[in-house]
């Protein structure tokens, strides 16, 4: 009851900052008076960004503690707080782009203006934590596919530790002219809240666990929700037991794409094998079912996992092992598929930097294209500070999706989808931040992309990103 009361005042505190715009005061816990937010005021975050390659580093942040079984992307760990703080801001983003999947054939460049708000909470107690940002407005277009409209993205994530068990509830939403995959590249628009020093940091879900978007022949507006709980329960010194939940959805605004919902239910076992190398074993059952379509499907998968954590330096996380689908309706006369399932994630910390790698082999949704999928997908993310103020980032994915299940010697459709980014960004003073971006997005297919006389079975857009983001003091709470 006390946790809900807190959850319940911090969703107050965040819809008053997006409808008023003015500072909050925060309840204390016990007798202390509010905060005030100050003209001066120390770092709200301790991060060991741009710090020398040594394990002082490490020493500003936290361990990332949560199970090598869970639902969450691994971190580095997150910085040490300072204050609980909110902050709202504004944004202003420019996209040029050279085509769309549905005039493939030719080369038409359009633009498209985004004007957005944006707020970022973080929130701590004494064994809780609440960490939100988003972003939202409207968009207008030159191109006659995409026309005007909305957008909006959040990220939220409430957390509960206690001494024996640690509780997680995890929502990720976003309401989108275009698939997620590639959206936005390098310029921060991608990314719900304030993007600088002052962005709260929220660990996402894992593509396991998210609703596939991997297909950027899909157009139209579409909204994508997936919502975790998880439970984390130790039962020795070195054992725990994980459970979670995570119920997804896709929906399109437009006819010709395939709507769908998930549901997973995933337990683990987990073993510290020492302090920074642990190892797991996974039940995952995935249930696909698609509004208006017979078919559903689901997925066993039995996974063996690998981790390794080293605070501010190695986020490692290796996972493998068989799975079993089955179809309601049958799909070329098949009723089941027996295959294997993968995933593979390191994020490597070093001086002035860092470096993401992920994969991922699965069966998914569909992304909007199939009522079911054999997935891979491939992203790879590097980030430096060139100088005191500019930093750059190169940004590449790569996802193919063909159809789950094949008869012999039967060519089934399939799609290859690849974006390479590069981008640079720079502070200017202590409210805002510029950044300059180019993208290149790459559909190719054994079927056409779209219908109409203009489609064609692959296509490359060319995209340069501008964006300018400004935001208020950040208001401290406490």
């Amino acid at each position: 009851m006390k946790d809900r009361k807190k959850i319940l005042s911090a969703l107050a505190w965040m819809l008053t900052a997006c409808l008023y715009a003015s500072p909050l005061l925060a309840q204390q816990e016990g007798d202390d008076k509010p905060k005030p937010a100050a003209r001066e005021y120390p770092p709200l975050l301790n991060s060991n960004g741009n710090q020398d390659e040594s394990d002082q580093g490490a020493q500003t942040m936290q361990p990332d503690n949560w199970p090598v079984s869970g639902v969450q992307n691994t971190t580095l760990g997150t910085p040490v707080m300072r204050h609980s703080y909110w902050v709202p801001g504004i944004r202003y983003s420019n996209t040029t782009a050279s085509s769309n999947a549905n005039s493939a054939g030719s080369t038409q460049w359009n633009t498209t203006t985004f004007v957005s708000g944006d707020v970022s909470l973080l929130e701590a107690w004494s064994h809780s934590l609440l960490s939100a940002n988003y972003s939202g407005g409207g968009f207008a277009s030159t191109d006659a596919t995409q026309g005007n409209g909305q957008y909006h993205q959040l990220s939220a994530a409430y957390e509960i530790i206690q001494r024996r068990w640690q509780a997680l509830f995890v929502d990720q939403f976003s309401y989108l002219p275009q698939s997620s995959f590639g959206f936005g590249g390098t310029s921060g628009l991608s990314t719900p809240g304030i993007s600088d020093s002052l962005a709260v940091p929220l660990p996402g879900l894992q593509n396991a666990y998210l609703p596939g978007q991997s297909f950027l022949g899909a157009v139209g507006g579409r909204y994508s929700n997936a919502f975790a709980a998880q439970l984390n329960f130790s039962v020795s010194r070195r054992g725990s037991i994980t459970f979670a939940g995570v119920q997804g959805l896709l929906r399109f605004t437009q006819t010709g794409n395939i709507s769908s919902d998930t549901e997973i239910f995933n337990v683990g076992y987990n073993y510290a094998l020492t302090p920074k190398d642990s190892m797991g074993l996974v039940y995952r059952f995935s249930a696909y079912h698609y509004p208006g379509d017979p078919q559903a499907l689901g997925d066993h998968a039995v996974l063996f996992v690998y981790g390794k954590k080293i605070t501010g330096r190695l986020g490692l996380r290796l996972a493998g092992g068989p799975d079993i689908t089955t179809f309601r309706v049958p799909i070329l006369t098949s009723t089941q598929k027996v295959s294997g399932t993968a995933s593979g994630s390191v994020i490597y910390g070093f001086r002035h930097g860092s470096a993401t790698v992920n994969y991922t082999y699965e069966v998914s949704s569909g992304s909007g294209v199939f009522s079911g999928a054999n997935s891979n997908l491939v992203g790879a993310l590097w980030n430096r500070q060139l100088t005191r103020v500019w930093n750059a980032s190169l940004n590449f994915q790569y996802a193919r999706s063909g159809q789950i299940a094949s008869a012999i010697g039967i060519s089934t459709p399939s799609y290859d989808s690849w974006v390479i980014g590069t981008g640079l960004d720079r502070p200017l003073g202590r409210a805002a931040n510029l950044s300059l971006g180019y993208q290149a997005q790459i559909q190719g297919g054994t079927a056409a992309l779209c219908q109409g006389s203009n489609c064609a079975t692959n296509y490359t857009s060319h995209q340069i990103f501008l964006s300018f983001q400004w935001h208020t003091r950040p208001l401290v709470l406490r």
